[in-house]
């Protein structure tokens, strides 16, 4: 089985907007958390691209460096025999005292990588700026970062100077560890336009080459763009330096996501004024390839051979990242993984792809201009409550890849979004088992008719997650040798069960329907999906709590239910754990969501338009959980391999009255409706069940979802719109 080099990255980007830095790695917490390394060390990667940032070592003075920031995190590398990628600038323009613009700038970094290089002399290879053409472009022709200047004289004066870096900081490295090796990186998609804007797309399918030329020394009078820069104000003399002291790099590393590939269309009216731009003799959008859903994408193993065949040098992916969902992320990182050994087997040199990045990035939505703390995902989810990086369905797969070269994780065979615009749907009509696409195993979800049951189809559907929704007609749950006998026909990937019966008054005269439909209804699946090895979710309650203390439930709190329907959910929860306990249980509470008439805020939002009363007990507190939110942390939950009890709900305690009014609230914000007839009683005057005073959940395991505050705010928009 042929396979590659799998590196790792963390990103580091330490980016300046004016006066404020953007630390990445200050973000995610890693500088002041150790057993990072334990987990890096983990799943198998060969090499690592570490920050070793200038900024951070010497952040006020050239001559005083603080090398204590490092030392210890380099030593732990050392340890568990992990090799250093060394990176110098990541994004960033320097300390303090200097910035992309200044021709001292070299001779300073190359002090910096000398210094470097004799404290850690067992470290041999180094990016000393990464990305040389993309932080040229984003800070000294858009001016998006420091030192925001917007000319194509800047865009010359900063790229001759960083290439001029990092040919001499090579050199001082080499005065110390002769056998030391450049691996110098840069974003590499390619652009595709519309036929008006093919002369603009030709020639930034050329410019992207422009760092890794330089630094070749094959940028002369020849070059198709020498012209552009001496008429765009590029100093001769830059140009001659570059060409008498060009230093090659050893490898080259292409940074490849879903977005490097972009379009250019003239058709402004398509697209949102955000991505309008344009150049001095037309205006234009420029949008990702894969944002338009009308074209087909280039393939990278296309630009990896077009990079070969250029330069002749060896080639590593160095990043390789997607936004999105966490399977998408999967795909696409296998993807690139694919890519990797097709150009390898066309006569390509490729050594090894990267997983980037290990704990996620920030801010990246913006890209990096503002501070609002937009985390995606990466190896590494932080989202946890205690903000300690928890592994993923990427971990996994990243483990497989480095160890054995391949993985059988299901979603990888899907028919991913930038295969194609329209999302793969799989939801064949009651019955009609035999429509399944042969695309990829489905996931399966029971309950088709409920609440769960038709939002988790819906976020499938937006997922591009293939899946199988069944109603009792299909595959009744009580059933075992029912059960059996579909899950061997479908062959899921793993099984939703949103089937239950939730009537919580009517539980207690119904109980004997309640336990046959929450208790042996999911031990039967846990059953059949034990024995067939398959991933299974069922769902339980707050009300498995009596509601006997003021601070939230978390996982490790024991039941003690006080209704019906409280009870038959502890021991479905106990049942399950039993016979399968590998199965995942997600407890929520009061869940709501804008695609279903029969939750609490949809049903007090009909009242409030229709000017009908709203009788809400006062004297019970909830957590209550947004559908979307939910359904979207249980699917990654699920992907990840999580097993066991999770609480998921969305942050904010409320009383069942004070959600009515924060409804109201919302409801005059959004319509203008200001007549809210709300009518405050206890619990024990509206429910038969009895009901605990206090149910809210928080988890010291499972993903912190955003606040309530923020989900009725998305509620509403959804509904509104």
């Amino acid at each position: 089985m042929k396979k590659l080099e799998v590196w790792a990255g963390l990103e580091c980007t330490r980016n300046r907007v004016h006066e404020k830095y953007f630390d990445q790695c200050e973000k995610n917490g890693h500088y002041l958390r150790p057993e990072d390394f334990d987990l890096f060390m983990e799943i198998g990667v060969e090499k690592i691209r570490y920050p070793c940032l200038w900024e951070r070592v010497s952040p006020d003075n050239c001559l005083q460096k603080k090398w204590d920031v490092l030392d210890a995190s380099l030593e732990e590398l050392r340890k568990k025999k992990i090799n250093v990628i060394a990176g110098f600038l990541h994004h960033g323009s320097g300390p303090r005292y200097t910035n992309l613009l200044d021709s001292n700038l070299p001779e300073m970094l190359a002090d910096y990588a000398r210094e470097f290089a004799f404290r850690y002399p067992w470290i041999t290879e180094f990016t000393p700026i990464n990305e040389i053409l993309t932080t040229t472009r984003f800070s000294c022709l858009y001016g998006h970062w420091f030192p925001h200047h917007k000319s194509e004289k800047s865009f010359f004066k900063a790229l001759f100077i960083q290439c001029k870096a990092t040919v001499l900081a090579m050199r001082e490295i080499k005065k110390v560890i002769p056998h030391a090796r450049l691996i110098q990186t840069e974003d590499l998609g390619k652009c595709q336009s519309t036929e008006k804007l093919q002369y603009q797309c030709d020639f930034e399918n050329e410019r992207r080459w422009l760092s890794f030329d330089i630094l070749c020394g094959k940028f002369d009078s020849n070059h198709p763009l020498y012209d552009w820069a001496i008429a765009a104000g590029a100093d001769v003399k830059d140009i001659e330096w570059s060409r008498e002291n060009f230093y090659a790099p050893d490898v080259l590393g292409i940074n490849h996501y879903l977005l490097s590939n972009r379009f250019l269309d003239h058709r402004l009216e398509l697209y949102p004024e955000e991505f309008h731009g344009g150049n001095s003799l037309e205006s234009y959008a420029d949008v990702g390839a894969v944002d338009t859903g009308a074209i087909d994408l280039p393939d990278p193993a296309e630009i990896l051979l077009e990079t070969w065949n250029r330069f002749q040098i060896p080639i590593a992916v160095t990043e390789a990242h997607a936004r999105g969902y966490r399977e998408e992320q999967m795909r696409w990182f296998y993807h690139m993984y694919q890519s990797c050994l097709k150009a390898k087997e066309q006569g390509a040199n490729v050594l090894a792809i990267t997983a980037w990045s290990l704990l996620g990035t920030y801010d990246w939505n913006s890209l990096c201009t503002r501070e609002e703390f937009f985390y995606e995902p990466g190896v590494y989810d932080l989202r946890s409550v205690d903000g300690k990086p928890k592994p993923t369905g990427l971990t996994r797969l990243i483990n497989e890849l480095a160890t054995a070269g391949e993985s059988d994780i299901a979603l990888l065979d899907v028919k991913a979004v930038w295969h194609t615009p329209r999302r793969i749907l799989f939801a064949p009509q009651p019955g009609a088992h035999s429509m399944l696409s042969s695309e990829g195993k489905p996931l399966l979800i029971t309950g088709a008719t409920g609440t769960l049951g038709r939002t988790f189809a819906k976020i499938c559907r937006e997922r591009n997650m293939p899946f199988v929704v069944l109603t009792r007609g299909d595959m009744d749950i009580c059933d075992l040798q029912c059960v059996r006998s579909t899950l061997e026909e479908i062959q899921p990937w793993a099984v939703i069960n949103a089937a239950g019966y939730v009537k919580v008054d009517e539980a207690e005269y119904e109980k004997e329907l309640c336990f046959m439909a929450n208790v042996h209804g999911p031990t039967n699946l846990a059953m059949a999906c034990r024995e067939l090895k398959i991933p299974m979710l069922t769902f339980s309650s707050d009300l498995v709590f009596a509601g006997d203390q003021t601070e939230p439930y978390h996982e490790e709190h024991t039941p003690s239910p006080l209704n019906t329907y409280g009870h038959s959910k502890a021991f479905c929860e106990e049942k399950v754990m039993a016979v399968y306990p590998e199965a995942l249980i997600v407890r929520s509470s009061a869940f709501f969501g804008p695609w279903d008439e029969y939750n609490f805020v949809t049903q007090t939002l009909h009242k409030i338009k229709n000017n009908k009363e709203i009788i809400v007990a006062s004297d019970v507190k909830v957590t209550p959980t947004y559908l979307p939110d939910l359904a979207n942390a249980s699917l990654d939950l699920l992907i990840d391999g999580a097993s066991g009890v999770y609480h998921l709900t969305n942050k904010g305690e409320v009383t069942w009255a004070e959600l009515a009014r924060t409804i109201a609230d919302k409801a005059n914000e959004f319509y203008g409706i200001d007549t809210a007839n709300i009518i405050e009683k206890r619990m024990e005057e509206i429910s038969l069940a009895k009901r605990p005073k206090y149910s809210c959940l928080t988890s010291i395991k499972g993903f912190e979802l955003p606040p309530l505050e923020d989900a009725i705010g998305r509620y509403f928009s959804q509904m509104h719109s």
